[in-house]
């Protein structure tokens, strides 16, 4: 028993601890507690901060580009709605410029077709005064070959004979006048 009693004696209880353990592990916690608040916290620290940074610098840069877009878009809205209006204006010039263009072209084709029709009636005047001078000189020396046949006598002098026709041609002309007026 004595043997058992020594065993007992130096059993150790499980519910209570050793105290060399309870004074090793108090001790190693607070050397542990020491290096991670000089050590290790700071680097949380700094890190956490920079994340801090990090992410309130995007927000920044996002908002201000979400800024800059926006502000682009407006632009380009403004610079959309001027084209528009200045494509507007342009059509309108244009078409007022076609008009015009349009009318010119009417004007001229129409001076051009008068000049046309003035120039050909300037020629039929010409032919005609040319085709009633030949026939005058053609009728005057049927006229003046007739008229020295059935006179006999020579017509053949160029003064007499234009005097003759030109008395022929008057005749005829007032007769055909006449004619004309009693119809």
């Amino acid at each position: 028993m004595n043997t058992e009693l020594i065993l007992a004696e130096e059993a150790v209880n499980p519910i209570q601890p050793h105290v060399p353990e309870l004074i090793l592990g108090f001790i190693s916690f607070l050397i542990l507690l020491f290096l991670l608040k000089k050590f290790v916290v700071p680097r949380f620290e700094t890190m956490y901060a920079e994340r801090t940074a990090k992410i309130e610098g995007g927000i920044e840069k996002a908002e201000q580009a979400q800024a800059k877009a926006e502000a682009a878009l407006e632009k380009y809205n403004a610079q959309l709605a001027e084209a528009r209006t200045e494509a507007a204006k342009i059509r309108d010039d244009a078409r007022q410029e076609a008009e015009q263009i349009k009318v010119e072209l009417r004007a001229e084709a129409q001076a051009e077709s008068e000049r046309i029709v003035a120039q050909g009636h300037a020629q039929l005047q010409a032919q005609k005064q040319q085709i009633v001078a030949e026939l005058r000189a053609e009728l005057g020396r049927n006229a003046v070959e007739l008229a020295s046949r059935i006179v006999g006598e020579s017509l053949e002098d160029e003064v007499r004979r234009r005097g003759t026709v030109d008395r022929f041609l008057a005749e005829l002309e007032t007769s055909a006048a006449a004619t004309g007026a009693g119809k």
